[in-house]
């Protein structure tokens, strides 16, 4: 029987998506295992998640290095190390290189709080999202899980799901709605990923 797939998910954050993927593959949902979890930051408390379900951390703060460049070199040649099959960003907030895109093509996914391509870009996460649709006055909002290229929020699109925006929805309640939705819709992409649905090669 083919082996699981090996993932190392990138977040700088509290890490809500991260433990959707974790759980996920431990419930057999996902026919893989999170292998490593990467952080630029040594406290994010995403590594604490990991720590706690027995998966290696590492940290790359890009500060010690001398150029992103060289910081996102280091990080490919340790996820080439664990013969990574698959990355995935759940809240990293450091914008990945071309060595990255080399080393992983077609292999790196990311999850945005938003329906792409509108409300992507630099500066776009988090509550900046959500405030940017209501103040736009926007029906509806969601999740995009994309491929991952030299751009923020930019590769081809692989899924979305799609929520109301209500009239009294503050940038909290919106991602409240959200957030639900992201843990499902990442789950179900890396899922099909992971069973050979999904055939990255022919996106885009």
């Amino acid at each position: 029987m083919e082996d699981k797939k090996r993932i190392a998910v990138l977040a700088s954050g509290n890490g809500t998506n991260l433990q959707a993927l974790m759980d996920a593959c431990r419930e057999g949902r996902i026919f893989g295992e999170v292998v490593a979890v990467v952080s630029n930051k040594k406290y994010a408390y995403a590594l604490t998640r990991a720590r706690e379900a027995g998966i290696e951390t590492l940290v790359f703060d890009p500060s010690d290095y001398k150029s992103r460049t060289l910081w996102c070199s280091k990080i490919a040649s340790a996820l080439k190390e664990r013969n990574v099959d698959l990355v995935c960003l759940a809240g990293f907030m450091v914008k990945l290189e071309a060595s990255m895109m080399r080393a992983f093509p077609r292999r790196i996914l990311n999850i945005h709080p938003a329906l792409l391509p509108k409300y992507g870009g630099k500066g776009m996460f988090g509550k900046h999202v959500h405030e940017a649709v209501i103040a736009a006055g926007e029906k509806e909002s969601g999740c995009t899980v994309h491929l991952v290229d030299e751009l923020f929020d930019h590769g081809p699109i692989l899924a979305q799901a799609k929520v109301p925006v209500e009239p009294s929805d503050t940038p909290d309640t919106l991602a409240a709605r959200i957030h639900p939705q992201e843990h499902q819709l990442y789950v179900s992409v890396v899922a099909d990923f992971c069973s050979g649905k999904l055939n990255l090669e022919g996106e885009g």
